[in-house]
């Protein structure tokens, strides 16, 4: 009898570790039972296949992992546990090559266990199901590390005040208390996409978010005037008069009164038109029409402008319309931050039946995907004195453009010219709020050449004595700049710290050295206590084969960011890289490109877009706020999608970038006193010295021309011990409480977007 008990003593030892035992453990193949095909236009011919687990779970507490799935797998599972009586349903967030994992609890009496991916067969082909058998206390444990990381009404707690928070909450509703955690954590696990799930969204998340329009417009302390500009083209009415009505409706509804419109008609509607639209508009000083001699776009935009009376103007398209309180939220963003000059929110589609769609959640002001594509988009007010002046320093480019889209970007562009000069953090305000809908009849896009020609003549005004290329960009509707290296080239110190694992080291270092074409570099290469006869040999080779390489001793225990900074002192350049021993260059420009963004005075740390050696994406830049800290925006999505609103082919400014591959002046790196190495050894060191460096007045930038692979964590290791644990626990605590108001907000992101998932889907 002692000896089944010091067993299960022993068992139960293993668990209080955060190790599963294998005899807990139940393992099974996926058989796919049905599928449903979609539209052929979702990659790699994907469907909704119904597939069967063979082993059924134990009762009780159970972790369902799921692994070996295909790149296609998308979005979520639907995970069905069958019983007598009735049918439970669960969501379950996939993790394209890595495992999957998922709290369950699991009811006496399973029949039959299925679940439902979107994918194609050959993602589910080694897929494997495991189902884990945890103790209540372990799924406790698990279950409220999960709320606090990753749900809102439990960020910043400790776990003891996440689990009794759980206890009274369910006293208060005489509810159990795994329901409630359980009903918290499936929310955590559950998508909203963006498209799909958009309309749920509207009359869900949207609506509980309606102020009082009535009480808003009692509590403003001025009421500007809002003048609207809206040319009228012959293209426009292609589609007869309903989408010019739709807008005009759209301003009638408006409870904020005081706005006028400026309509514009162009020299060749036939006067039968310019009657029939008149009958069609009541009679009111705040709708005023213009009969124009001009048939050019900008001409009908300029004869607009110069009527208006108003404190602010913006303009609309025919077939666009305002959101009911657009005008009413405008008004009460002009109270609240009355030094912005220029207010601008997010914008959405309307189908032809009147829903809405392909929504753009776009972030707070970034210059530097304002130069790669005109993201401010439709909804954009300027105060009416900065708008004459701008209007006059364009007046011969504004003059040539043929179209609102163009119209928008030549002003969007001009803008940034004045706020790189004059402005403050506080000149733009962006409203994240879906204020503008755009209409069926949509207007002419921007063509590509044209964005080109919009931003070589802002960077002729603007730096005249920088001599950037631009380029076609990635997408349809961007630009790249190609920005100059400084000459002389400046020395670049790539730090690589290390400890034995020669079969990463050695294609990380060959690669970098072999397939660089930016030759102006020195390769550190810092050694944390190597003993590997092996890795030690090949770090002599190297260092003797190319003088470009030089090894470092660091005899202390491994400390990521005390080793960098060794490594940063100790280096010659005037540009420092921090680079993973487990990178490899995609292609040779990746370091031209890197330097010549980092050159730049006004940018800080610069970060690159990495793969997992699959191709999945690994690292579009960092989201903060996203999960417990920080996340990597656009995580496993395959390498060639564009990402949300086209932003994994953009250049932009982000928060924060990965130190797998950063590069920073070191004049900047000394100035925010390196890396915190007491407080963050291992984790969040890099987002705490991006952060540090944006504070200092920098602007961090990921771009998509960098690209290189990276083998995650494979040098360190997981964070799956206690020890590790505790460390990463008390990581979290300093960033939580050194940065929560920049964690909490992150300007580069969307506060309708989630911060549980990496794939931009909604909160």
């Amino acid at each position: 009898m002692r000896q089944h008990i010091a067993s299960y003593k022993d068992k139960l030892a293993t668990v209080f570790n955060n190790e599963i035992p294998a005899f807990w453990r139940r393992k099974s193949l996926l058989r796919v039972e049905q599928a449903q095909p979609l539209d052929s236009a979702i990659a790699l011919e994907a469907s909704t296949h119904c597939v069967t687990v063979g082993e059924k779970p134990w009762p009780g507490w159970n972790m369902l992992e799921i692994d070996g799935l295909g790149g296609d797998a998308h979005g979520a599972a639907t995970v069905f546990i069958h019983t007598a009586n009735r049918i439970i349903e669960s969501s379950v967030s996939l993790r394209p090559g890595k495992v999957t994992k998922r709290i369950l609890w699991v009811p006496m009496g399973v029949k039959k266990v299925s679940l439902s991916f979107l994918a194609s067969v050959s993602a589910l082909a080694e897929a494997t199901v495991e189902w884990v058998w945890l103790t209540p206390w372990f799924a406790h444990d698990r279950l409220a590390r999960r709320l606090i990381n990753n749900h809102a009404n439990y960020k910043g707690m400790r776990l003891s005040q996440a689990v009794r928070s759980l206890h009274v909450e369910s006293v208060a509703q005489a509810r159990r208390w795994r329901t409630l955690a359980l009903a918290d954590y499936d929310q955590t696990h559950a998508k909203q996409h963006v498209d799909d799930d958009y309309t749920r969204w509207v009359a869900t998340t949207e609506k509980a978010a309606n102020e009082d329009p009535a009480r808003v417009i009692a509590d403003l302390k001025s009421a500007p005037l809002f003048s609207l500009v809206m040319p009228v083209t012959l293209a426009d009415l292609e589609h007869g008069e309903a989408p010019f009505l739709d807008t005009i409706s759209s301003l009638k509804a408006q409870s904020y009164f005081f706005w006028e419109i400026y309509i514009v008609l162009s020299a060749d509607i036939s006067d039968e038109q310019r009657q029939s639209l008149e009958r069609s508009i009541p009679a009111t000083s705040r709708i005023n029409v213009i009969h124009s001699y001009h048939r050019e776009f900008a001409h009908l935009d300029l004869q607009g402008f110069v009527q208006t009376q108003g404190d602010g103007v913006m303009r609309i398209s025919v077939g666009d319309q305002l959101a009911h309180e657009a005008l009413c939220k405008l008004a009460k963003a002009w109270n609240n931050y009355p030094e912005a000059q220029l207010f601008y929110a997010d914008e959405d589609f309307l189908r032809a039946d009147g829903e809405r769609c392909y929504p753009a959640f776009k972030p707070d002001w970034n210059p530097d995907l304002l130069l790669s594509t005109n993201y401010i988009g439709r909804v954009a007010l300027y105060k009416r004195r900065l708008l004459w002046q701008l209007e006059a320093e364009q007046s011969e480019l504004l003059g040539s453009l043929t179209n609102a889209a163009a119209v928008d970007y030549a002003l969007a562009l001009t803008f940034f010219m004045w706020h790189s000069i004059y402005g403050t953090p506080h000149s733009v305000c962006h409203l994240p709020l879906m204020l503008y809908h755009r209409g069926t009849a949509l207007p002419r896009p921007l063509l590509q050449n044209d964005a080109v020609k919009l931003v070589q003549n802002v960077l002729a005004q603007h730096v005249s004595s920088v001599e950037a290329n631009v380029r076609p960009g990635l997408t349809a509707t961007s630009v790249r700049i190609e920005w100059p290296i400084p000459s002389p080239e400046p020395l670049v110190s790539l730090l690589v710290p290390t400890r034995n694992g020669v079969d990463i080291l050695r294609p990380c270092v060959d690669a970098i050295l072999e397939r660089t074409s930016y030759q102006h570099f020195e390769l550190l290469i810092l050694d944390n206590e190597s003993d590997c006869p092996e890795t030690l040999s090949y770090m002599a080779e190297v260092e003797k084969r190319d003088s470009r390489v030089r090894v470092l001793r660091w005899n202390y225990p491994f400390n990521y960011s005390a080793i960098n900074n060794f490594g940063a002192a100790e280096s010659r350049g005037s540009i420092i890289g921090l680079i993973n021993n487990d990178v490899e260059p995609v292609n040779e420009h990746w370091l031209t490109e890197m330097v010549s963004q980092v050159s730049r005075a006004e940018i800080g740390c610069v970060g690159a877009k990495l793969y997992y050696p699959n191709g999945m994406l690994q690292h579009g830049g960092v989201i903060l706020g996203l999960g417990d800290v920080a996340g990597h925006a656009h995580r496993f999505f395959p390498r060639h999608s564009e990402g949300y609103t086209g932003r994994l082919k953009l250049v932009q400014n982000l928060s924060a970038v990965t130190a797998a591959c950063l590069l920073l002046r070191k004049s900047v790196f000394d100035n925010v006193g390196g890396l915190n190495e007491a407080d963050l050894r291992i984790a969040y060191n890099d987002v705490d010295l991006c952060l540090k460096v944006r504070e200092a007045g920098y602007r961090n930038l990921w771009s998509p021309f960098a690209e290189l692979y990276h083998h995650e964590s494979i040098s360190r290791g997981a964070d799956d011990t206690p020890s590790k644990r505790a460390r990463w626990l008390s990581e979290v605590k300093y960033m939580r409480r050194t940065w929560a108001k920049q964690l909490d907000h992150d300007p580069a992101y969307n506060p309708n977007l989630t911060l549980v998932h990496e794939d931009f889907s909604l909160r």
